[in-house]
């Protein structure tokens, strides 16, 4: 083992362990450190962290949802819908990726804002409207037919930008099936493991995953997500809008000025 390696592989696992926590915590996947991470960090190429990162996402939500599972924290009537109509909307976007995934510009811009609106509001309402009562339940409103189409375009963004679903599952969930948002954090981990693992297939198979930092992502992922979700019943709802909100406003400036850099 080389001493690049020796030194990259406990990072690689800080950093999965960091992702993790947040992951459970928020329902996200995690990406949302891993992927700027490999690029911002360790120098990935936009492609390869793409693949890397969904590829170790798997496994955050594999251990995400069985933590949420064992605190009741999930709607299976919508994992159901939406791991299907997700895994489908996966194979997709994968297939789009492989059409644009040499104008890394493209792909900056795409993460950029589609972490910006949501990143807003959630800020808003978890600090400026704090104090309104927050939805109970143990399921998630609405038809068949808006879940399956909430769960078929978010795995086409999913195949194109490597993401695990989670970032866009939440908010979907709260703002357009009205459902409580812890509900919402449990059954957006056990929806996108079917979009993680459908993408992150087609990655393996197109060449664009880090074998090595993918596994040691997903180790510290697998950790990190089992005590994010421990922390869901003792964090109020508004805090963690708030902290969502921070954390994706933060990382979508950070690709928006990669992506105009890159263009000029």
């Amino acid at each position: 083992m080389t001493l690049s390696l020796i030194i990259k592989v406990p990072l690689m696992i800080l950093t999965g362990l960091a992702a993790g926590v947040l992951g459970g915590l928020l329902g996200i996947g995690g990406c949302v450190i891993m992927l700027p991470a490999l690029i911002f960090l360790f120098g990935y190429p936009v492609p390869l962290a793409i693949g890397t990162t969904i590829t170790a996402v798997c496994v955050t939500a594999a251990s995400g949802a069985a933590a949420h599972i064992k605190i009741k924290n999930v709607d299976y009537s919508t994992t159901k819908i939406v791991a299907v109509s997700g895994a489908i909307g996966a194979a997709v976007g994968s297939i789009i990726f492989w059409y644009v995934y040499k104008h890394t510009w493209i792909l900056d811009m795409i993460l950029g804002f589609a972490f910006l609106y949501v990143s807003i509001r959630m800020i808003w309402e978890g600090l400026v409207q704090r104090k309104l009562p927050e939805r109970v339940g143990k399921v998630i409103p609405g038809s068949p037919l808006a879940k399956g189409l909430v769960g078929f375009f978010i795995g086409i963004i999913t195949g194109i930008v490597g993401l695990g679903g989670g970032y866009a599952l939440v908010p979907a969930f709260i703002y357009i099936l009205k459902a409580p948002i812890k509900i919402a954090v449990g059954t957006s981990l056990a929806s996108f493991i079917s979009m993680a693992v459908t993408s992150a297939a087609f990655k393996l198979w197109q060449g664009v995953v880090d074998i090595v930092a993918a596994i040691c992502l997903g180790v510290g992922t697998a950790i990190g997500a089992q005590i994010g979700a421990r922390l869901v019943p003792r964090t109020p709802g508004w805090l963690i809008r708030a902290i969502f909100g921070f954390v994706f406003l933060a990382v979508s400036i950070k690709f928006i000025v990669k992506g105009i850099m890159i263009l000029m």
